[in-house]
Parts: C-alpha cells; sequence; structure tokens
C-alpha cells in the first residue's frame, strides 16, 4: 500500500502505475481513487503511467479533522506531486475533482512544467451555489440537504443518491447493483466529517478566477443529463472561461458518465491527450 506523509502529519494513500507520460486522476465526492478503475486500467495499457489519490478524509487516506476545503486539497496534490517528481503531467478531474484540479493548475502548476493538460468531467466550477452573482446555480437548500443526510443518515443516503448519479432512476434504465455497492463500498470508507465538510468546498467555492488564470489546455466533458451537477451551470460555463478549452456534452449521459459510459469517455479522452 503507497502512502505518503503531508506536512501537516496528514496520510495520502494513492496509486502509482507505469511508466510513460503521467496521468492523475481525482475522485469526486466522497468517493476514492478506486472511482477511476475504468481509467487506471485503460490507460496503464495505453501506455501512461497512472496515478490516483485519497483525498484527505476519503478512502484509505487519513480521517484528519481538517483542512477540507479546496486550497488544501490543492495544497496536498502539490506535495504529492513533487514528491512523485510529476512532469508534463496530465490531470483529470470528476466533480469534486474537477475543482480540485483547476484550483491546483491555477495556483500551483500553471506554466511551471509540472503541468501539460486539464480535464474537467461532469466537474463543479465554476460554481454550483446560487446566489446575486449567480441566480442560474442551485438552491443552497439542496446542499443543506445534502449535509443532512450525510450527518444523519449517510449509510441510507449513500445508497439512494446512486441513482440520480448513474442516472439509474430513467425510464428503461440498465441498473447495475455492482456499480451502485461499489459508490456506497467507497463512501463509507471515509470519515464523515471529511465528507460533511466537503459539500461546502464543492459547492461554495467559485473557480471562476482559476478557470480565467489557466493558459493550459483543458478539455471539458459533460453528460447532458446530469441530475447532480447541470451541465449548462458547470461544464458550459468552465469552457467559456478557460481560455483555451474544448467542451464535448453528451446527450443523455449521466453524472457517473465515466463509469457507465467509460468507451466513449476514454475514448475521447485519449484524444485529447495525444492532441
Amino acid at each position: 500500500m503507497s502512502t505518503f506523509t503531508l506536512k501537516d502529519g496528514t496520510e495520502i494513500y494513492y496509486k502509482d502505475w507505469g511508466k510513460g507520460q503521467p496521468v492523475f486522476f481525482h475522485h469526486g465526492w466522497p468517493l476514492s481513487a478506486d472511482d477511476w478503475d475504468a481509467q487506471m486500467f485503460f490507460f496503464l495499457e495505453k501506455g501512461y503511467r497512472v496515478i490516483a489519490h485519497d483525498r484527505r478524509g476519503h478512502g484509505r487516506s487519513s480521517q484528519v479533522e481538517v483542512g477540507h476545503d479546496m486550497d488544501t486539497y490543492a495544497a496536498d496534490v502539490t506535495e504529492l506531486v513533487e514528491h512523485l517528481d510529476l512532469k508534463d503531467a496530465i490531470h483529470v478531474g470528476h466533480s469534486t475533482g474537477g475543482g480540485e484540479v483547476i484550483r491546483y493548475v491555477a495556483k500551483y502548476g500553471n506554466n511551471n512544467g509540472r503541468v501539460a493538460k486539464a480535464v474537467l468531467i461532469s466537474s463543479v466550477p465554476p460554481i454550483m451555489v446560487k446566489s446575486e452573482t449567480n441566480p442560474e446555480g442551485t438552491p443552497i437548500s439542496v446542499f443543506d440537504d445534502i449535509r443532512h443526510n450525510t450527518a444523519n443518515n449517510r449509510a441510507q443516503f449513500y445508497i439512494d443518491i446512486t441513482l440520480p448519479f448513474y442516472g439509474f432512476n430513467r425510464e428503461g434504465a440498465n441498473v447495475s447493483e455492482g456499480i451502485r455497492r461499489n459508490w456506497w463500498r467507497q463512501g463509507m470508507m471515509g470519515s464523515i466529517k471529511a465528507h460533511y465538510d466537503c459539500v461546502k468546498a464543492f459547492s461554495e467555492t467559485d473557480f471562476t478566477e482559476d478557470l480565467k488564470a489557466v493558459d493550459l489546455p483543458v478539455l471539458v466533458l459533460h453528460g447532458e443529463d446530469d441530475q447532480i451537477v447541470p451541465y449548462k451551470d458547470a461544464g458550459v460555463k468552465s469552457a467559456q472561461l478557460a481560455k483555451n478549452s474544448k467542451l464535448i456534452t453528451y446527450p443523455g449521459f449521466p453524472h457517473g458518465m465515466p463509469t457507465t459510459e467509460a468507451e466513449t469517455i476514454n475514448k475521447d479522452l485519449l484524444e485529447f491527450f495525444k492532441s
């Protein structure tokens, strides 16, 4: 088991397989590096070096009380990147992980040789919560409900949320109980405190200036039937803000499309990596 101890004593679990150009995968809330199985295996076979970590408080990393915010997440990433001495890496983030990617690249990896490209998949930037400056956002009451259910009914809530997450609540959906159970397994591995605090991090962090600051190529992928992070409020706006971006949207694809639609997603990722 590969672990790295950060400067503040937090132990971060990570996977690091293969050789070649590094591809660093950043998972979403409240999951782990395991959520990237379909991509890790595929790109390892294509000759890439693939890395994925469990964010602090998630998966097999330390269940610390503090640091569950985007600035700390990005700082944690840069410590691990420097430890592994990654250069010319491609950083790929899903959902909350997309916020982590763009904050990390803007703050630590823009034009310093560490990062080559970035990918945001079903990601939370530029900002999710509704406000006077973001009237099309999601009402804070939605995130309050997520916090309440995480704090008081986590085991059942983590089963229930898999239905909209993967579009399994849609008529005619091919429901996979294995995928649902794997999501629940990953979620329940992590810390209730980290998961509760992370709701604020993914919903209220404003990534507008991060997106504007990144000069590197950015690929934005978003499903048009995303019931967790609506694509018009996230993917479309992120692509407009990032100066060197490409946007691909997919009719009917759900939030968890890297798992349910891995063949399509991996193909488009590979084309971007090689471009």
